[in-house]
């Protein structure tokens, strides 16, 4: 059912009259338009659904558009009725647009932020801004991959467009997305995002959306499906494929005020502090208790209706009002409570805090060096300490994006038992801290491919280990992402290792601590030998951590406004880990359901599930696997389709292989399968 005010307006309509029958035409009601059509230059369209404000009818109003892949016709369908609704309500045309090649827009989708997605992304604002009940000044809003999207249009500076919002989302394809890390393979996601995508792409156009030619168009996506994970295997160093699509490479591109947002629990976060200080726009910063998803929905939580800061964005670039936002501080964030490692839905404790401008002169660092297994501000004796790889450091983990707190990090105690640890005192006094640390290792690896993983810890009196942060660095990778250069065995090298952004309290009585190992599965591919590395704690060997000093205004901030009420939820997860004594596997195995759900009036379900599982035996890197499996259904009274795909990704001394399996049914017939292999040859990791 379309939200409280909002009036359905179902099948085509004439996108330059908005004609629509007279039935359905009451006074003073938002128009939820379902399909309409954004034609491109080369003919192809683009499916897009759009809500109007009952004032475009006479006068127009800002735009406000949100593009991904992810299908508005049912996939998105919940998450888009919490906000576009809410922007036409308050005098803005509000538009949810499916890229080319997915949902009922033309084409194959065959990567990520290609040329032609930004080209189309770019003619479509063109589109919105020539339309009749629009002023021309639009907005971008969007999560993740619409993030993304969002952040490459401003790049291209086209004249439409005059604010975005960025939602947990990255400027670099590279080193900030499901890829890589510091370099390193991420083997918990680059596999299973790219055959998530891989099933999204081959699903079918909706017929009561695009008509007869469904079954053509879906029959060629399945002909043309290319698994991501092929192309972004292909090239393993930052090059030019990389660039491509990567705002970081020039931010001064950026011109169009940037609001940008994540959340704690979401591997993008880092990207808000790098946005506030790259760029030269006016811009700001917000970062909450919450995983990969809008504020409104956002767990652990607690939420925040973030759609009323929007919609006061939306008001001071796209109306030219002067609602108060830009003379607020640049940077809100969740300081978290230090609390011992919880699964639960509890909201997280801590309290919001402001800095002015970021980086922040009252934030300064602090320097801890490291003696034998020690962490203190005094000077330490030098000493030289070795740690042998593991394969199990990894287990405690949690997933790179986690969809519920199921998936959040364990308790670390297990992990560092096997991490060479450097431990502090307790502490005297609070310490606050907000930024990003860094982590300065003075090393020496006996093998010529290493990586270093590092975590940052808050240690309980009662022992528990809560992961802050962590970082991982291809050792390859230490100069240059570009010209990674293989190690010197044996020899000394210093090496910085950047940590995720945090803002944390540790409480007097607890202790710091960062632990180091040379293997981190599944978060990194390990390095095809053993390694073993040597740290030499007492020299360049320390920790710098991000010192707020508490602040007397943190007690009379502006309040958000509670969340609004949901109903309906994504679907479920688990994780669960198990090890075999006798053979030394471990396994851990994400289980995620999506629930069956019915998304559209006209009968449209939906469901689907997908499962990773990752192995690795102990004392054998070459053992390593990922498995993915997903399964996506579609049904409307007796036509039903599903796809399924498995895929694998394994490695040997010389190359990655990857094998796909796309397998499509309709009516419960497979009409459709294919399985293709890939090798590429391991290019210093």
């Amino acid at each position: 059912m379309p939200p409280s005010g909002v009036q359905a307006v179902r099948g085509e309509v004439d996108p330059a009259t908005m004609a629509v029958p007279a039935k359905l035409n009451p006074a003073h009601a938002v128009r939820e338009i379902d399909n309409v059509w954004i034609p491109l230059p080369d003919g192809a369209r683009l499916s897009a659904r759009l809500w109007l404000p009952p004032e475009a009818e006479s006068q127009p109003v800002p735009a406000v558009v949100e593009v991904s892949p992810y299908r508005h016709e049912d996939n998105t369908r919940r998450r888009d009725s919490v906000r576009h609704p809410y922007f036409a309500e308050r005098g803005y045309a509000s538009l949810r647009v499916d890229i080319r090649g997915s949902g009922a827009s033309d084409g194959v989708l065959q990567d990520e932020y290609s040329e032609q997605e930004q080209e189309d992304v770019c003619s479509a604002l063109a589109w919105v801004a020539a339309q009749p009940w629009s002023t021309g000044s639009v907005g971008m809003i969007g999560l993740s991959w619409g993030g993304f999207a969002a952040l490459q249009a401003a790049a291209r500076r086209p004249p439409e467009l005059k604010a975005i919002v960025v939602v947990c989302a990255s400027a670099d394809r590279y080193g900030a997305d499901v890829k890589y890390r510091g370099g390193s393979v991420l083997g918990c996601e680059l596999l299973p995002w790219s055959s998530t995508m891989l099933a999204m792409s081959v699903r079918p156009p909706d017929p009561v959306v695009v008509g007869e030619g469904w079954r053509e168009a879906w029959l060629e996506r399945l002909e043309q499906a290319t698994p991501f994970a092929e192309a972004w295997l292909a090239h393993q160093r930052r090059d030019a494929y990389w660039r491509s699509g990567s705002p970081c490479e020039d931010y001064a591109r950026i011109d169009c005020p940037v609001y940008a947002v994540g959340g704690w629990a979401d591997p993008y976060r880092q990207a808000v502090l790098d946005l506030l200080e790259r760029l030269d726009c006016p811009r700001k910063g917000l970062i909450g208790p919450w995983s990969h998803q809008y504020p409104e929905e956002g767990t652990p939580g607690p939420a925040i209706d973030f759609r009323r800061e929007c919609v006061r964005w939306w008001d001071q670039w796209l109306k030219g009002e002067d609602t108060g936002i830009m003379d607020e501080a640049s940077l809100r964030v969740w300081m978290q409570e230090g609390l011992p490692p919880r699964r639960d839905h509890r909201p997280r404790r801590g309290r919001w805090v402001e800095e002015e401008s970021w980086p922040s002169p009252r934030v300064a660092v602090s320097f801890y060096s490291c003696g034998d297994g020690t962490l203190g501000q005094r000077k330490e004796r030098r000493k030289a300490l070795a740690i042998r790889a593991s394969q199990t450091v990894g287990s405690a983990a949690g997933t790179w994006c986690p969809w519920g707190v199921a998936e959040l990090p364990g308790d670390q105690r297990r992990e560092d038992d096997l991490s060479l640890c450097f431990t502090s005192e307790p502490l005297e006094e609070r310490l606050e801290i907000l930024g990003s640390p860094v982590v300065a290792l003075e090393l020496a690896s006996d093998r010529p491919l290493a990586l270093v993983a590092v975590r940052l810890c808050d240690v309980s009196p009662a022992g528990a280990s809560t992961l802050v942060a962590r970082g991982l660095l291809n050792l390859c990778h230490r100069s240059s992402s570009e010209d990674p250069r293989p190690l010197d065995p044996g020899r000394r090298e210093t090496v910085r290792i950047p940590l995720d952004a945090a803002a944390y309290a540790f409480r007097p009585g607890h202790r710091l601590r960062f632990a180091v190992s040379p293997t981190y599965w599944p978060w990194a591919w390990p390095s095809p030998e053993p390694v073993t590395l040597t740290v030499f704690a007492g020299g360049a060997t320390r920790l710098e951590l991000p010192v707020r000093p508490p602040c007397d205004g943190d007690a009379t901030l502006r309040p958000f406004a509670p969340a609004p009420e949901q109903t309906g939820s994504n679907g479920v997860s688990s994780r669960t880990v198990s090890h075999d004594r006798r053979s030394g596997l471990r396994r851990i195995v994400l289980d995620r359901l999506r629930d069956h759900r019915r998304v559209r009036a006209d009968g449209l379900e939906v469901d689907g599930a997908q499962k990773d599982v990752f192995t690795v035996t102990e004392g054998d890197p070459l053992s390593a696997a990922v498995e993915c499996e997903r399964r996506l259904q579609m049904r409307r009274g007796r036509w039903a389709i599903r796809v399924e795909t498995r895929s694998t990704m394994t490695a040997d001394r010389e190359a990655f292989r990857l094998v796909n399996l796309v397998e499509a049914y309709e009516n419960g017939d497979r009409i459709f399968s294919r399985e293709r292999a890939f090798d590429v040859p391991r290019d210093l990791v």
